[in-house]
Parts: structure tokens; sequence; C-alpha cells
């Protein structure tokens, strides 16, 4: 179950990338790279008080997940990625 402060980083139709909150209708903002929105989305979830970021290929297959502190890792003995 994911709180309404975790993100997801994704591609739209036009080819720019969004950052999402996950209980929002509308992007918190749009970049022209996968990186400024991955970069953007870390900034506002440890302003928020830390949460899951997941960050969607050019396919829209989860790539990456990444627990944001002061969030709670939901299983850190399997995360191997950081």
């Amino acid at each position: 179950m994911s709180k309404g402060r975790d993100r997801v980083i994704s591609r739209r139709a036009d080819g720019t990338w969004e950052n999402k909150r996950n209980d929002a209708d509308r992007a918190s903002s749009v970049h022209r790279t996968q990186r400024e929105a991955e970069e953007a989305g870390r900034r506002m979830l440890g302003n928020q008080g830390g949460g899951e970021l997941t960050t969607k290929g050019v396919d829209g297959r989860i790539r990456s997940k990444d627990t944001i502190p002061p969030g709670k890792d939901p299983d850190p003995p399997k995360d191997r990625e950081h």
C-alpha cells in the first residue's frame, strides 16, 4: 500500500518525463530528461519527509525503486541496487 507522498517518474506521450505523486491526477513537474525528473522527485520527497521513488523506463515497466530518507525501506536485506 503506497502513501500519498510516494512518487513515480514516467514518460509522457509527448516524450517528456513527469514527476507525479501517486495520489495526484496531474504531474508535479515535467522535464526534458528522466534524470531531471528523478532529481526533482528526490528533492520533493526529501522535503516532504521521505518516501518511495519509483522510476519507469521508456517501455513503462518499473526500472528502479528507491526509498528516500527519512522514509522506511520496506525490505532492506533484499535491496542490492544501492
